[in-house]
């Protein structure tokens, strides 16, 4: 182990930003929990489905803003892209995202394929393989969306990031206020999502983030908006999707959703002094820069850790609390947490079977160099 945190920190640039990494690495780990925390598979009339706990305990929707945070991949994402092409074509170093962002994927697509084709030999109902295979491949819209606003970098570099937000502001009064078509919703997932994505690339050009003045302005008003949103505009205090809601912040993004992507952004810029400091120390690089190797990896297959080991615990001949029941009480709430490391264990494997997909291949164009250079740029 020391020999590793000791190789990490000696490929490591003298001047890499590691208050980014640290950032991505927490974005990571808020997705990763707040799946974790809200998604609970049950059996209804024989078929398993995904249920959450914010559902029967509307109470707990102010803790899905704890771990709703995909803006802060977007803001890091923009940042990095500001100064991605510097030495290299637009060609090259697109062609270096992408890859690096939909390697992975060439894994977890045929394997859950095959899965669910042998699911479906074995007897298992079409219902319950259709919702594994949701939460499994549900993320891939972030990837896409991801690559999006990265091959439009150029363009996007010329926009202010007000322009998107103005276009998600009119798109939910069309939508809300008018009673427009629900179809314009799927303006927002990029929209929405270009807010954070413009802005890091704006804070890039001009030089890194703002000073902390910005970051508390954009913290204290951007939680503010999306509260008088939830409070008196009627957008659901969830920001992550409730089965059976009428409404959901995150698909497709809300106003609601980008005001508190703003929150999240000055709450970055806040962090990144401390993250700094802390990363020095060569243990906590190390394993920062390993979750960033990993990234993408941990994105795609943390829902196959939660499916795994509650299918491993049907072994047991009976429902196991936090894992099998229904997330209607704090005590899911209470056993769901005991359940956390279970699942990380489950991640661990997964990653260390399919994290070379995202390694680049030898002897491909794309390759990067091989250090902690590569893990976000």
């Amino acid at each position: 182990m020391r020999d590793l945190v000791g190789r990490v920190g000696n490929a490591t640039p003298a001047d890499r930003d590691r208050g980014l990494d640290g950032l991505r690495a927490l974005a990571i780990l808020g997705v990763v929990l707040g799946h974790w925390l809200v998604t609970a598979l049950v059996t209804d009339s024989g078929t398993v489905r995904a249920a959450s706990p914010l559902r029967e305990l509307p109470g707990l929707a102010p803790v899905s803003w704890l771990f709703q945070t995909l803006a802060v991949f977007f803001l890091v994402g923009g940042m990095v892209a500001a100064r991605g092409g510097a030495g290299a074509g637009y060609r090259v170093w697109l062609g270096r995202r992408l890859a690096r962002l939909f390697r992975p994927v060439a894994a977890v697509v045929p394997v859950w394929a095959v899965i669910a084709v042998a699911m479906l030999a074995a007897g298992v109902g079409p219902g319950t393989v259709t919702s594994l295979a949701r939460l499994v491949w549900s993320p891939l819209w972030f990837l896409l969306v991801f690559a999006l606003l990265t091959a439009a970098t150029p363009l996007a570099a010329r926009l202010r990031p007000a322009w998107p937000l103005a276009v998600v502001a009119l798109v939910d009064l069309v939508r809300y206020g008018l009673d427009g078509p629900a179809w314009l919703g799927g303006v927002n997932v990029v929209a929405g999502w270009a807010v954070p994505y413009c802005l890091g690339l704006s804070w890039g050009r001009n030089g890194g983030p703002p000073g902390r003045g910005t970051g508390w302005a954009l913290l204290l008003g951007g939680t503010a908006a999306t509260a008088g949103l939830v409070l008196w505009a009627g957008y659901p205090a969830a920001m992550v999707g409730v089965p059976g809601a009428e409404i959901s912040n995150l698909d497709p993004p809300t106003l609601a959703a980008v005001t508190f992507g703003l929150a999240q952004c000055g709450a970055a810029v806040l962090l990144l002094g401390p993250l700094r400091r802390v990363l020095r120390r060569p243990a906590a690089w190390a394993a920062v820069a390993l979750a960033n190797l990993a990234a993408i990896t941990i994105f795609l297959w943390h829902q196959t850790a939660l499916i795994a080991v509650t299918a491993l615990g049907l072994l047991s001949g009976q429902a196991l609390p936090g894992l099998h029941t229904a997330p209607d009480s704090a005590g899911w709430v209470v056993a769901r947490l005991a359940w956390l490391p279970v699942f990380a264990v489950a991640l661990a494997a997964c990653c260390a079977a399919f994290r070379g997909h995202e390694r680049p291949r030898r002897g491909s164009r794309a390759q990067a160099p091989p250090r902690p250079d590569h893990l976000i740029s």
